[in-house]
């Protein structure tokens, strides 16, 4: 007899675990049954080919899997607290989404007025409950670029044409530079700062004067403009693309790229919004969750290139070591980073002001 009741006792609580996990998978489906406005403010244009296109290809891989009515600004100011209100007030919009450092001022003035809109801020470092920001460590893919180019450089002289000198822009010159020297330990990583994100003409001429002064072989970037992909690859050098796979554009001296596959965050914070589940945060994402990558290969990159980048990446991986692994000297021969130490992510991430070993800045 007890065997029976313990048997329909067992049946009984499988029916119940049933019932729950068909209610829990109906709330799931039924948030998309809805459709969901969202305002993306975008600093320059969707099809750039760079930063900004990679978040609109981003948004549109998800709109209809998440059932979604996206309006796209574009060109957008700093100042962007008007073009908020409009999306809320005017379009109805229940989710902004921002990609720009520059507009986190009034995205968190936005959050504040408006409680129940869910924002999303890409780049950025605040939060609060219904606002979070959000970035990837791409340095962790700029540093397998540079190994990609130190397999490829002749010459040991290398350019990097950048938009300012902040902590985000310092970051991937100084990971692409350890990169480069781990494969070549004697290359120079010259660099010159045109001081725009989006311009093709200080980015174009940033990246002409390196070449003119040095025996420059390989090109990276850190700009959103394509400019200095454009004057390598009129000289036949070699060039590492960042934010956007521009290799059909330049077939010929095109060597890889850092990436972003942002609908990896976007879907699953999204979809947290749709679901009440939203809790404002600061999330920066490892490059083993798949928001950064390293675009594949080109034909031109020196054969040995694959395994080392394997390699390194593999390693990466583990989370044993990162980039930033002592010891790190800054190009005045300080060490900066102890042997066996990291550098603390605060640091590196708000306060990284100085360049390591092998880097030359010029003005």
């Amino acid at each position: 007899m007890r065997k029976i009741i313990f048997f329909a006792f067992f049946l009984l609580i499988i029916a119940i675990a049933g019932i729950y996990q068909i209610q829990n998978s109906k709330v799931d489906t039924d948030v998309t049954a809805k459709t969901t406005k969202v305002g993306v403010l975008i600093n320059g244009i969707r099809f750039d080919h760079s930063y900004c296109q990679a978040h609109y290809e981003a948004i549109e891989a998800i709109r209809d899997e998440l059932n979604l009515d996206v309006i796209y600004l574009e060109n957008v100011a700093m100042n962007c607290y008007g073009d908020i209100v409009n999306l809320i007030r005017d379009k109805g919009c229940k989710i902004i989404i921002g990609i720009s450092y520059e507009l986190g001022m009034d995205m968190m003035k936005a959050a504040e007025d408006y409680p129940d809109i869910y924002f999303l801020h890409a780049s950025g470092v605040k939060y609060r409950n219904n606002l979070s920001s959000f970035f990837g460590r791409m340095y962790q893919a700029r540093y397998l670029s540079g190994i990609a180019a130190g397999m490829n450089t002749k010459t040991g002289e290398l350019g990097y044409v950048a938009a300012f000198p902040i902590s985000e822009v310092i970051r991937g010159i100084n990971a692409f530079t350890l990169g480069v020297r781990s494969v070549r330990p004697d290359a120079v990583v010259y660099v010159r700062y045109c001081k725009s994100w989006q311009d093709d003409a200080p980015a174009g001429e940033a990246c002409l004067k390196l070449l003119d002064l040095h025996s420059i072989d390989v090109v990276a970037m850190h700009t959103n403009s394509l400019q200095p992909h454009k004057e390598a690859d009129a000289r036949g050098i070699w060039s590492v693309g960042y934010n956007f796979d521009n290799s059909a554009l330049f077939p010929n001296t095109y060597l890889t790229a850092c990436i972003w596959k942002w609908d990896v965050y976007y879907r699953k914070a999204i979809l947290n919004c749709l679901q009440g589940k939203f809790r404002g945060s600061h999330d920066l994402i490892d490059m083993n969750e798949g928001i950064v990558a390293l675009s594949g290969l080109s034909g031109h990159a020196d054969p040995q290139t694959k395994s080392k980048v394997q390699a390194a990446h593999e390693k990466l991986q583990t989370l044993e070591s990162d980039v930033f692994y002592g010891p790190v000297k800054d190009n005045t021969g300080v060490i900066r980073i102890k042997e066996g130490e990291s550098m603390p992510d605060d640091e590196m991430f708000n306060h990284f002001y100085w360049y390591v070993e092998g880097v030359k800045v010029e003005e």
